[in-house]
């Protein structure tokens, strides 16, 4: 057996993880430590591995969080109104499974953000393609989008997106246009994938935010009654060591 020829030809297959380990083992003359059999699953659980590593990588670097946040660092003090029996459920994943939503309110600094992003971070760890975005920020992106032809695209990768997180929700007024582009946004997600919303307006006054009644009344019914909700109270996580926004 010529096994630079081998390691060259795994290489030549984009193999380069199993390359580099059966290199590893011709170099340290390992080759006869186990059967073929249990050689070959080495080989390939490594490549399976380094895979998988890679592409959580991706999605982390995709989903363009704003921190680090980990459900396992989340504070669940009396104060903050956080069920830790819900919020660990949440934790699971299930609710993307079922395609369901999720809403956190809370005034600001009270840990919005760190929570969804902790979600966002454990979804991609196994394996959801996943788009955190501030609210505003996307729509814009979308009116743009509008000019240079690009919006149906732009949908299209959304749609393909297991889990859209939507920070600061309603912080600055819709018109018609940012307003019809969440309607399609929610629209061509509507049980297919999940969305998380993060706003610091209880959900009580979305339909005044929204505004255009009909339109108003499409979007809430189709991300309020499929949702999970989370109203976070206390004081401001600023203050102190931040875990928080």
């Amino acid at each position: 057996m010529n096994n630079n020829q081998t390691i060259e030809k795994l290489k030549q297959m984009r193999l380069g993880a199993m390359a580099q380990l059966h290199l590893q083992h011709v170099k340290d003359n390992r080759l006869d430590d186990t059967t073929a059999d249990e050689y070959l699953a080495l080989l390939t659980d490594h490549e399976w591995e380094y895979r998988q590593n890679r592409k959580i990588d991706r999605f982390i670097r995709q989903a363009a969080f704003k921190q680090k946040a980990s459900i396992a660092e989340v504070s669940y003090e009396s104060t903050r109104n956080l069920d830790k029996n819900m919020f660990t459920r949440l934790g699971t994943l299930d609710f993307i499974t079922r395609k369901e939503n999720i809403i956190v309110t809370g005034a600001s600094g009270v840990g919005k953000s760190y929570l969804v992003q902790a979600l966002g971070h454990q979804a991609c760890l196994m394996g959801y393609k996943t788009i955190y975005t501030n609210t505003s920020r996307l729509l814009k992106k979308f009116k743009l989008s509008k000019v240079d032809g690009t919006y149906l695209k732009e949908l299209n990768k959304l749609v393909k997106t297991d889990l859209l997180i939507l920070d600061d929700f309603g912080l600055q007024a819709f018109d018609n246009h940012t307003r019809e582009t969440l309607m399609d946004i929610i629209d061509d997600r509507y049980n297919k994938t999940s969305t998380i919303v993060s706003s610091q307006i209880p959900v009580s006054h979305w339909y005044e935010i929204i505004g255009e009644g009909t339109i108003a009344d499409a979007i809430l019914d189709r991300i309020v009654n499929s949702s999970h909700r989370l109203d976070l109270k206390g004081e401001s996580l600023r203050k102190g060591v931040l875990k928080g926004e």
